[in-house]
């Protein structure tokens, strides 16, 4: 382990990050909940957002997929998705919803200045970003896709688009 670098707790939580928001809206699943904490841990992203029935941390199913990453992401619960939205935009932040809806840019197509702060709005796992987030949204990231599902796990979509952005 020591061969790989990986920062103490406390490294972490003071080193720098992307200025990104990760934004759960009503996200039902602790597995995904656990693995945006890893990913977002991985991709050293500012924060997480855990608004409605999002489950949050202390608890083991969340910790089994988040590895310790609940102890070095900085996170906070909203009752309301649309007052995460608003928190973020008045910290200066760019709302993206990842959202396949008729005006969304392709995700290939955003041309994101790693200095402006964004906040990526992922949603429930079944009916997607809120009408009321999308309404809040500065604009929609889709991430385009060949097959006949047309849907990617949050986990998935999140660790593409966290990737595209951030390479």
């Amino acid at each position: 382990m020591n061969e790989l670098g990986r920062m103490s707790v406390d490294e972490m939580q003071s080193s720098e990050k992307h200025p990104i928001i990760i934004i759960l809206d009503d996200v039902r699943s602790m597995h995904n909940v656990g693995s945006t904490f890893r990913t977002c841990d991985a991709f050293a992203i500012s924060a997480i957002y855990l608004c409605g029935y999002t489950p949050t941390p202390p608890h083991r199913d969340i910790h089994k997929t988040a590895l310790g990453a609940t102890e070095t992401v900085s996170w906070k619960h909203f009752e309301q998705t649309t007052d995460a939205i608003a928190a973020a935009k008045e910290q200066g932040y760019t709302i993206y919803a990842v959202e396949q809806t008729h005006n969304s840019t392709a995700l290939q197509n955003i041309n994101w200045n790693k200095k402006t702060p964004i906040a990526l709005v992922f949603g429930n796992e079944v009916n997607g970003v809120s009408e009321a987030a999308l309404s809040m949204s500065d604009t929609c990231i889709e991430i385009p896709q060949w097959g006949s599902k047309h849907s990617l796990n949050i986990s998935v979509s999140l660790g593409v688009v966290v990737w595209e952005l951030v390479k």
